[in-house]
């Protein structure tokens, strides 16, 4: 997914704009603000945007050996008072699991190891995890308490939160840059657009062709939502080619027919969960999964049929 580069013609007089990038969670992430004031005040912006996504980050990566994440998964049996953005994950990928009858779920953490999803982005290094899973574990596995804020696993497990996490991490950004006329977080398939883009339009998003990376399938316009992609085409399994990183844990298996699924909601981390579930659930439940949840969603098959929900037409430029 990409916002149009067309946005990077002259502003109107007096609207100032700016774009920053950065390498954070395991991918590119550019901000782009639109508005009256200093340039000076948009960086600064930025950079507590940047600040908030890092935090995440490193709260809740596996692959970050002193992330609270990892201190969690090294303790099971033990009731654990975990930060609130890592209690906020895990709640709501155990209600996106709950859903899915745990066809999404984040104990799939050592599924994802054996496959070879075990290297950190920057450094390349192997980051193994040393959790030993004896027994199959699912979400059901795992307890939470909402009023005290803990955390208790019933049994060894790796959790895995990149299907949420990053989608949190662009709403917290996203309160970092509340004030601007308008802001566009990319960051490598989560989007959040609000306001309008320099031309005094809505933002324009293109979905990519899975199998072209510099062309696009279709446009979307809009403001004030998220939309987060899902697909098979950009991590692939570094021991089994055939094996990309969007497992189901019930087969153990990467889910077929769908390149790509694409969703909008009001926030990111809903549209990044709502998006990998549905693709997980494959292209016979997908559409059905999210009208349910009353969102929208946009499908491309293996065979490059585009699909999408009734209310979803609506966005299409």
């Amino acid at each position: 997914m990409m916002v149009d580069s067309e946005m990077e013609a002259p502003a109107k007089t007096g609207i100032q704009h700016t774009v920053e990038s950065y390498l954070l969670m395991g991918t590119v992430v550019s901000i782009r603000v639109v508005g009256r004031g200093q340039v000076t005040d948009m960086h600064s912006a930025i950079k507590r945007a940047f600040e908030a996504m890092r935090f995440v980050e490193e709260t809740c990566s596996r692959f970050a050996e002193n992330s609270a994440l990892r201190e969690l998964c090294r303790h099971p049996g033990e009731l654990m008072r975990v930060p609130d953005v890592l209690f906020e994950t895990i709640r709501v990928a155990v209600e996106i699991s709950a859903l899915t009858d745990g066809v999404f779920d984040p104990t799939i953490g050592s599924a994802l190891e054996a496959h070879g999803f075990n290297r950190h982005y920057l450094t390349g290094d192997t980051v193994n995890s040393q959790v030993e899973c004896a027994e199959p574990v699912s979400y059901r596995d795992i307890t939470l308490d909402e009023t005290e804020r803990t955390v208790l696993l019933h049994k060894p497990m790796l959790i895995d939160l990149g299907a949420v996490a990053k989608g949190l991490a662009v709403d917290l950004a996203a309160k970092e840059l509340v004030g601007w006329d308008g802001f566009a977080i990319d960051a490598g398939g989560d989007l959040y657009l609000h306001g309008m883009d320099f031309t005094g339009e809505p933002w324009t998003v293109g979905i990519q062709h899975p199998l072209h990376k510099d062309a696009m399938m279709c446009w979307l316009q809009t403001t004030d939502a998220a939309i987060c992609t899902s697909g098979s085409y950009e991590r692939r399994s570094p021991v089994a080619s055939e094996v990309h990183h969007l497992i189901n844990p019930k087969t153990g298996k990467s889910t077929r027919g769908l390149l790509s699924c694409t969703v909008v909601a009001p926030l990111a981390i809903l549209a990044d969960a709502v998006s990998t579930a549905a693709f997980v659930l494959g292209p016979k439940h997908a559409l059905e999964f999210v009208s349910a949840l009353d969102l929208d969603a946009l499908c491309i098959s293996d065979a490059l049929d585009m699909t999408m929900t009734d209310s979803m037409e609506r966005y299409l430029k």
